[in-house]
């Protein structure tokens, strides 16, 4: 991996990248089973770097707070592995890409009830179901969690727009029926959707995500001090290089080289291991759900620094 931190500056590239990839015209979509996404303005565009080292850098958007969506995959993933020292997750979730879209029913059903990893729908299903294990109210639990890795009282659940979301959440209690009807989920089926979309939810700006997602830059150390050992911190950011962009992971590793994670409010978090945990923001999405604008910064981004682990 080559790495070039201080050449060119991080402040002016992240300016100059918020000037060349900020949206001038309404292109992509949004989610239509999330109405409140809509209301996002289309050129909204923040970029922010937290580094190893305690520098955080950030430009355009980067403290406006968006829905963190499926980028809230990865915390959840990574609270279930922190107590979870005999493997029993692996028992009910693949680490495999899926290569169908992220709430497909016919590969849960044809794969028995084992979802191919804890980034689909399904596995994320699991995942919860599986902190609910120590708390009825995993979503506020992982709250708690994301607050204290940005270290800043700023994330919060907006709860009217959970309610909106579950209220068009139809697929995902398909996926918690099938994966209870397999006897893959413990809790009741709508109890798990509910903490699900709840913490989907949480509203973080870049400059908190970019903070929070620091401990896997840092071999499993994030700002609060150790949060996954760092044989954990590593297999989490494989999973994210090889499924954390839905079905267009494959592309993404092409064009960026990074891991990453995105979410349908049009974040997209990054890792850099060993030096910095990058978060970019803009809500309009192409095909597989993926921010464009954000996906464009990113491989610019990779391109002008060298960051990347190829």
């Amino acid at each position: 991996m080559t790495v070039a931190i201080a050449a060119p500056p991080l402040g002016p590239l992240l300016h100059d990248l918020v000037r060349n990839h900020r949206p001038r015209r309404e292109t992509g979509s949004v989610p239509a089973n999330i109405p409140f996404l809509a209301d996002v303005p289309f050129n909204k565009f923040g970029i922010a770097v937290a580094t190893t080292s305690g520098q955080v850098f950030s430009s355009g958007d980067a403290d406006v707070p968006f829905s963190i969506q499926s980028i809230s995959k990865v915390f959840t993933l990574a609270m279930a592995l922190q107590g979870d020292t005999t493997g029993r997750l692996w028992s009910r979730v693949l680490r495999e890409p899926s290569g169908t879209p992220f709430n497909s029913l016919v590969q849960l059903e044809a794969e028995h009830g084992i979802p191919r990893n804890p980034f689909i729908n399904a596995g994320a299903l699991v995942v919860t179901d599986h902190l609910m294990e120590g708390t009825y109210d995993a979503a506020a639990w992982v709250l708690r969690f994301l607050t204290a890795q940005a270290g800043i009282s700023g994330p919060y659940i907006d709860e009217a727009a959970a309610a909106s979301e579950l209220s068009g959440s139809s697929r995902n209690l398909a996926l918690a029926h099938f994966l209870k009807d397999f006897g893959n989920l413990k809790r009741p089926a709508e109890a798990v959707v509910e903490n699900y979309v709840r913490h989907c939810s949480i509203m973080m700006t870049c400059v908190e995500l970019a903070k929070a997602g620091l401990f896997l830059a840092g071999e499993g150390r994030g700002t609060a001090g150790p949060v996954l050992s760092p044989s954990d911190a590593k297999r989490v950011g494989s999973i994210m290089l090889t499924c954390g962009m839905y079905d267009a992971a494959g592309e993404f590793a092409y064009r960026v080289g990074l891991p990453g994670k995105s979410g349908v409010g049009g974040g997209i978090l990054v890792i850099v291991p060993g030096e910095c945990s990058i978060c970019v923001w803009s809500p309009r999405l192409d095909g597989k759900g993926n921010s464009l604008a954000g996906t464009a910064a990113l491989a610019d981004l990779s391109d002008r620094t060298g960051w990347s682990v190829f």
